[in-house]
């Protein structure tokens, strides 16, 4: 789950919320990594910088489904999530990959989309640090 610590120079420390469509069928985690795919929400790809955090749960119908509360990423926005492997090799300023779910990073820094902004002590699998989306 991708939470909020802070905004960097932000005068509040609270994102503007939206409600956005959703894709038909798909479920919706609080904190995951979302993007637009077809003017719909979707989960984000390991290598795709997020757009927006679910700021719900929910799971959508085939059919009639609402919209859903989102927070839009921003510069400056510093995020504690959990990493799925073992940090060791990952420093402050390593750019690794979401993990497949939306709702952490990975330790693979090939391709990566999220900055580590720092560890925050994190020395193994399911630890949290911070991260950026710059």
């Amino acid at each position: 789950m991708f939470r909020l610590v802070k905004i960097e120079n932000g005068r509040i420390n609270q994102p503007e919320p939206r409600k956005l469509g959703v894709t038909a069928s798909e479920t919706y985690t609080l904190g995951e990594a979302l993007v637009l795919s077809g003017g719909a929400l979707t989960k984000c790809g390991a290598t795709e910088k997020p757009a927006f955090i679910a700021g719900e749960d929910y799971s959508a119908p085939a059919t009639d489904a609402r919209k859903i509360t989102v927070y839009p990423v921003q510069a400056g926005m510093v995020f504690e999530t959990p990493v799925t492997a073992v940090p060791t090799a990952l420093t402050p300023g390593s750019v690794v990959t979401l993990s497949s779910d939306g709702l952490g990073v990975t330790a693979t820094t090939a391709s990566g989309v999220a900055t580590v902004y720092d560890l925050a002590g994190a020395t193994a699998a399911g630890d949290t640090l911070l991260v950026t989306f710059r």
